[in-house]
């Protein structure tokens, strides 16, 4: 099935970077004590990246790129230092921190990066102490996982109040749904599973925990030997994709509700608000190109309940079979106090921000366009900005936000075949954070195509001192 058959169903090295910029990143960062003092934090120099040359005809393994964007560096823009992963074939995707602000006060620095592989199945253990200097420090295989745990395709890390490290695995050792939630220690041993009881849960994705309210919400993607190969509308139709959103009790670690978003939704990336003393997140629906705002309900705080709070519309074009094209809602991220929400569009091809100050009437304030499956693209510094942004990553103040275009490479082969060829890029988008706004950067455009082993995917961002997406307040 091609992607247009699918819209239509539904509608280096560290050379140059100065010693202060080296010393600045590296140094011990605990976690914030609250999103107030996070705002405060030190600006970004240094921004982590995955990197993946999966379909791209190279057979060689990912890497984590670091690119220097320090206001005045010689080197500003560009990536300053990879660590290639031991093995070939991993599809680097999502990661994480060993220690966030729900560990702040406690013993312990921030220096461990969690990375998977979410097709290989391993997981890496990544010395950070130094960022121009990282390195390997444990993987784990996917055979001890799946002979422990029973689970495959990690996804989401996130640490925990307790020091242990949380991982979403989408799938069982044989790939199939609903896999489960892994427990390393301490030590990234394998401790076990997290959950006690799978009753309700049909698939998994992501998922985002606030121990105040006793609560963790995860969502649903596909089995991993249904995404893995491309997507594929009929499985949609089959119900082979996810559409429900599940709370869970953070105690007894079993689903005490879920609300179905409805047919062909696919719920992804999950966030709660930074307040931890608000009981209030956000789930995007990619394939519906919606936003569900969850909430509890009532004063006990024992119920939940859900609400669609935006939706996008399909954009008509005759060229596509049907005559629209969909938004498809790939990642969003919250400002750490909680006014602005910035979505991104991946078909459509767009950056919004909304003012989130009424959680339940979210207004748009600011709109980028960024390629996108619709028009010819843009360029920027030379680069021709072909896909859509995919994912995003806020300063800390809120003022600078930066997206990707990669989502998972035999899902880009099919809505942007040439990407594997170009390889991705990373740009910066300026955010007006008193009035609301935005305004794409045209000085600053990181280039994925010109990589050394050739064109790679670039996915997630990550900062040194912690980030929107990474710090769980509790």
């Amino acid at each position: 099935m091609d992607r247009r058959e699918f819209l239509a169903a539904s509608a280096a090295s560290a050379v140059g970077v100065s010693g202060s910029l080296r010393s600045a990143c590296a140094a011990e960062t605990p976690g914030f004590a609250s999103p107030k003092e996070a705002m405060k934090g030190p600006r970004e120099e240094l921004l982590f990246v995955t990197c993946t040359y999966a379909n791209t005809g190279i057979d060689k393994p990912d890497y984590l790129a670091v690119v220097d964007v320090k206001p005045g560096s010689k080197t500003h823009g560009q990536v300053v230092h990879r660590l290639k992963m031991p093995k070939v074939g991993d599809e680097l995707h999502h990661f994480g921190w060993n220690i966030c602000s729900s560990c702040h006060g406690k013993p312990g620095d921030r220096r461990y990066l969690i990375v998977p592989g979410l097709k290989s199945g391993r997981i890496h253990i990544i010395d950070a102490k130094d960022p121009l200097a990282l390195k390997v420090h444990k993987v784990i295989e996917p055979e001890e996982i799946a002979k422990k745990a029973d689970l495959s395709a990690p996804h989401t890390a996130h640490c925990l109040p307790t020091g242990e490290i949380m991982l979403s695995m989408l799938g069982n050792a044989k790939g199939e749904a609903p896999g489960g939630f892994l427990l390393l220690d301490d030590k990234y041993e394998i401790k076990g599973r997290w959950e006690k009881d799978l009753a309700g849960m049909n698939f998994n994705y992501d998922f985002w925990y606030q121990p105040r309210h006793n609560a963790m919400v995860s969502s649903e993607w596909a089995a991993p030997k249904t995404f893995a190969p491309g997507p594929n509308f009929d499985d949609v139709k089959a119900g082979k994709y996810g559409q429900k959103i599940h709370v869970w009790d953070w105690k007894e670690r079993k689903i005490k509700q879920s609300f179905d978003l409805g047919a062909a939704a696919i719920p992804l990336e999950v966030r709660f608000l930074h307040d931890p003393s608000r009981p209030i997140g956000f789930v995007g629906a990619a394939l519906s190109s919606t936003m569900w705002r969850f909430a509890t309900d009532g004063q006990d705080g024992q119920k939940w309940a859900a609400d669609k709070v935006i939706e996008l519309a399909p954009v008509k074009n005759d060229t596509f079979p049907g005559g629209a094209v969909p938004g498809l809602i790939s990642d969003f991220v919250i400002s750490m106090d909680d006014r602005f929400l910035y979505l991104a569009t991946w078909l459509h091809g767009e950056v919004k921000q909304y003012d989130i100050t009424d959680p339940s009437k979210p207004k748009l304030t600011g709109t980028v366009k960024l390629g996108g499956a619709l028009g010819k693209p843009e360029k920027l510094k030379g680069k021709e900005l072909s896909g859509g942004p995919q994912m995003l990553q806020l300063s800390l103040d809120g003022k600078r936000l930066y997206a990707t275009n990669s989502l998972y490479s035999t899902w880009d082969n099919v809505f942007y075949p040439d990407l594997g060829k170009r390889g991705s890029w990373m740009v910066q988008i300026d955010c007006d954070t008193e009035k609301g706004g935005l305004a794409l950067n045209d000085k600053f455009c990181v280039d994925f195509g010109q990589e050394p082993d050739g064109p790679s995917r670039a996915h997630e961002v990550r900062y040194p001192g912690g980030d929107c997406t990474s710090d769980i307040f509790s």
